[in-house]
């Protein structure tokens, strides 16, 4: 009889864990990243094109400028590029702009043209009182 009473004295067991100990490292490891993440170097150093661009949403009746790769700039009327100075294609914007301040200019940079040369298309289209400014890209096609 002494052995059925051992049995029923026996402790059972618990199928409990204790998560305590994994608190306090997660904490720990929090801290140690808040104290560490400001002091990463995040970005490199690269010398930027001066421009007075801000970025924009969805166009709503695009106005298309064209640059190329030797600085010429075109405007798209009736859906053929009219080549233009800079000072004409500003005055066009301007005319553009007053009828529709909310008209959108999409730059369309060709490929082979330099960052400068869009930038300081960008530039002009600020200059002539245009702020909705976006760039054209196509998609890159699935080679295969």
């Amino acid at each position: 009889m002494s052995v059925t009473m051992r049995r029923h004295k026996r402790r059972k067991l618990k199928n409990e864990i204790n998560v305590v100990p994994y608190i306090d490292v997660m904490l720990v490891l929090l801290i140690i990243f808040m104290v560490t993440t400001p002091l990463l170097n995040l970005g490199t150093d690269v010398n930027l094109p001066d421009s007075n661009a801000r970025s924009l949403g969805a166009p709503k009746d695009p106005v298309v400028v064209s640059v190329y790769p030797d600085g010429r700039l075109a405007l798209m009327v009736e859906q053929q590029n009219q080549e233009l100075s800079r000072d004409d294609l500003m005055d066009r914007l301007r005319a553009i702009h007053s009828q529709n301040p909310e008209a959108t200019i999409l730059v369309r940079g060709d490929g082979a043209a330099s960052y400068q040369l869009i930038m300081d298309a960008i530039s002009a289209i600020n200059e002539a009182g245009v702020t909705r400014v976006s760039l054209l890209s196509r998609p890159l096609e699935s080679g295969g």
